[in-house]
């Protein structure tokens, strides 16, 4: 499993308009084969800053599948507009878990 991270750093006013766009997006990206999930979250302290988790199967799912897609097309029409700076993307392979005990 791979997880993917960025952080989003969108323009200041932006935010609801960017999570409206988000929300449309999403679909966009789950439909791809290797996809496992995903989850975004608004940073508490600067809340133009958002954090972009995908978990994916294997890394090419991302990178060759999901990347070279007409849907990623569609995904950086809805998105791409909203980011300053453009985000760094990067990948995650599991080393150690620590599950709290029951």
């Amino acid at each position: 499993m791979i997880l993917e991270a960025a952080y989003l750093d969108v323009r200041p006013g932006q935010q609801e308009a960017f999570e409206a766009a988000f929300l449309q997006a999403g679909p966009l990206i789950a439909a791809q084969p290797g996809y496992r999930g995903h989850r975004l979250e608004r940073c508490l302290e600067q809340p133009e800053r958002y954090l972009l988790l995908v978990r994916w199967d294997r890394l090419e799912d991302h990178t060759e599948g999901f990347r070279r897609s007409a849907e990623y097309l569609e995904w950086k029409r809805l998105l791409h507009g909203f980011y300053d700076p453009f985000p760094t993307v990067l990948h995650f392979e599991e080393v150690l878990a620590c599950e709290p005990s029951t």
